[in-house]
């Protein structure tokens, strides 16, 4: 759809630099968003670096393992379901923490990996229909658990204290301030977040345990 989206954007613009005799502005604009995007991507690849290998510093230092033993209560809260020492949590406490950091590239793999321990999870409790192949892609339809639409809302509202990614696109494209953005987000973030866990926790309240979205 995305793809549709914007080719019909891009139809639309040529077409209306054609009729109005702009189009070597059209052409221009081109060549310019091209060039800033090539830069826009080198320094997000520098702020992707720093942030990883600081995630990467606070894996090896324990931190993340303190952090996450220290957020069990509230994926417990959430997932009342998933045993204690299922791997999943340790997957999902690793997500929303990097989440939490702003650091949306790290979060991804952990993301991954918990949801495939959460279809894993499904077929250890004989539900047939979370069938998957080779390195967790599914070989037919699959459902979603309640855990799996839990996990993928709590992903999407992300709370973020830092906000890297904004703060990176505000510094380069000239913001006075990149990093007032924080404060905003925090609140705007907190606000999601809030409204996906009483969302959750109203839509799996009274459910059966077997049940699935």
């Amino acid at each position: 759809m995305l793809n549709y989206i914007w080719a019909f954007m891009i139809l639309i613009g040529v077409v209306y630099g054609a009729f109005t005799g702009r189009m070597a502005e059209v052409t221009n604009a081109a060549l310019d968003s091209a060039g800033d995007a090539v830069s826009l991507c080198i320094t997000m690849i520098g702020v992707m670096a720093l942030w990883v290998g600081l995630m990467e510093i606070a894996q090896k230092s324990g931190l993340i393992e303190k952090l996450t033993r220290g957020i069990q209560p509230f994926i417990s809260f959430l997932f009342p379901r998933i045993p204690r020492e299922h791997p999943a949590r340790q997957y999902i406490a690793t997500n929303l923490i990097a989440n939490v950091l702003g650091l949306g590239w790290a979060c991804t793999p952990a993301g991954l990996k918990a949801m495939e321990a959460l279809a894993q999870l499904e077929r250890e409790r004989g539900n047939p229909e979370y069938l998957a192949g080779d390195g967790g892609i599914a070989k037919q339809p699959c459902h979603a658990s309640k855990e799996m639409c839990t996990f993928l809302i709590l992903n999407i509202s992300s709370l973020q204290l830092i906000p890297v990614n904004m703060i990176a696109y505000r510094q380069q494209y000239g913001s006075v301030n990149p990093a007032g953005i924080i404060a905003p987000a925090i609140a705007a973030t907190f606000c999601s977040t809030l409204a996906a866990v009483v969302y959750c926790k109203i839509k799996n309240h009274g459910k059966g345990q077997s049940g699935n979205r």
